[in-house]
Parts: structure tokens; sequence; C-alpha cells
């Protein structure tokens, strides 16, 4: 589970009704939801929500560095609320399902000196493509 409510909480962000359920639909281990899907599953809970209010705190969430946008293979900007937990994806070539993975090891060391062409590296974003067990 993670553990996005309780960090919006701690940073004092302000939790309205509409901007509460947005974050509980994200909250969750391998949550990896479109904005449409954040928007069907808030208005099943609060049917007042607007398409606006839900973009717009996926947007700030971003912001904040609360929420990851994952976008793969030209599909639609999927939200992760495991911002705070290093990990890798699991994509699924088939049907777009994405598992979070902690594999073992650095992969910032398994890149090379001569490799990084003088940049200094801030980050890595490794994807694991395959076939998910219902599309096997």
């Amino acid at each position: 589970m993670s553990d996005l409510l309780e960090r919006l909480r701690g940073r004092g962000w302000r939790m309205t009704a509409q901007r509460r359920v947005v974050a509980e639909v994200l909250d969750g281990e391998h949550v990896h939801l479109t904005a449409d899907e954040v928007l069907a599953r808030a208005a099943a809970r609060l049917p007042e929500i607007a398409r606006a209010t839900v973009y717009n705190t996926l947007g700030e969430l971003v912001s904040l560095g609360e929420v990851i946008e994952v976008t793969t293979d030209g599909r639609a900007k999927r939200y992760d609320p495991n911002a705070h937990r290093p990990h890798h994806h699991l994509v699924c070539s088939r049907c777009g399902a994405i598992r979070d993975v902690r594999p073992g090891g650095d992969p910032l060391a398994d890149l090379p000196a001569a490799e990084r062409f003088g940049f200094t590296v801030s980050g890595v974003e490794v994807t694991y493509r395959g076939l998910c067990p219902d599309c096997t």
C-alpha cells in the first residue's frame, strides 16, 4: 500500500472532498491509472466531481512530486503514487498492464563513466517489457 494520503496530510495539503477522493483512488500498491480511470473511480465515490478537478488535482500531485507520470509506448499517461519508493516498471507489451518492481542492485552503477558522455546523472528509469500472465 502506498502512503500517499499520509504524505499529503504531512505536507498540510488542503484536503477538500474532491482532492481526498482523488488521493484515495490513487492510493495503493501497483496503482497506475489513467486520468480517465481516476475520474471514473472518483465519480463512483463522489458523483459531483468534475473532470477538470480530477485533471487539476493530478497535475498538482505531479508538481508536488507526490505522484509520478508514467508513459509507455505512446499510451495514455498513467499516475503512480509510489513516488518516494525507488522502483522500476514491468509493462505488458500487449495490454499495457504495469507492475512496480524493485530488482536488486544499482542501475546507475551499470552505466560506465565512459558511457555518461560528461552527463551528471540524477536518476534512472528502467522499463522491463514482456507479456503478463493474462496475455501469455
